[in-house]
């Protein structure tokens, strides 16, 4: 059974500090060592850990490393579930999800159908990429991600990402799909990196002060929430 999520009712009986659930899936796709999908996304779900743990948030959270992600989306199906099941309300849920590439060249960046007249060509930035419940905090996380030096753009879909397949790859889904707010945080994966899925996914071909300027992001970022 999962630990309750849900705080005492505050005056007026509404719910005060909902919880917040940061997830990263740990499998790999068989035959690639997995360093950016998803090595990067568990090692800042664990430096994320270590620093909640000093400095503690004013609100819950739950930090979850999810299994078979690339079998479906079995671990965060599960406790997405559960977390109906019980009637649990979820602040947010936030998706880690391949944060180590970043290639500075001009048209390194790719995108879905339409989007490019959007975002920039360059695969410099991390993204986040959010259900329409999520736009405020998508703005307030980028913005904050952005004052510590880490491009980051945001994108908002609706009706749980499903006219843009390519926004539902990640454990974010079942929490749309079960209808919670949910972001993935992004570099995008193939639409920037080579090495997707691949056996060339080693560490050698991440950027790691990226992967570092994400995490600081992040950390500094949720904290504002």
């Amino acid at each position: 059974n999962l630990p309750p999520l849900n705080p005492p009712l505050g005056k007026g009986g509404k719910q005060e500090n909902l919880p917040i659930v940061i997830g990263a899936h740990y499998d790999s796709v068989p035959g690639t060592p997995g360093a950016d999908d998803n090595a990067t996304g568990v090692a800042v779900l664990l430096e994320l850990a270590r620093n909640l743990a000093l400095q503690p948030l004013k609100y819950p959270v739950q930090l979850v490393a999810f299994d078979l992600e690339e079998s479906g989306f079995w671990g965060s199906r599960h406790h997405a579930a559960k977390c109906k099941q019980q009637k649990q309300s979820i602040r947010l849920m936030i998706s880690l999800e391949m944060l180590g590439y970043c290639n500075n060249t001009p048209n390194s960046q790719k995108y879905p159908a339409g989007l490019k007249y959007f975002y920039p060509n360059i695969g410099n930035f991390i993204a986040l990429i959010g259900n329409l419940r999520t736009v405020p905090d998508m703005m307030n996380l980028s913005k904050n991600i952005r004052k510590v030096g880490q491009p980051c753009e945001w994108l908002p879909v609706p009706n749980r990402g499903l006219i843009v397949p390519d926004t539902r790859r990640s454990d974010h889904v079942p929490f749309w799909d079960n209808g919670y707010p949910a972001i993935m945080v992004t570099d995008t994966a193939n639409m920037r990196n080579p090495h997707y899925h691949q056996a060339s996914d080693k560490i050698e071909t991440l950027d790691l002060n990226f992967l570092a300027g994400v995490c600081q992001g992040l950390v500094e970022a949720i904290r504002y929430l």
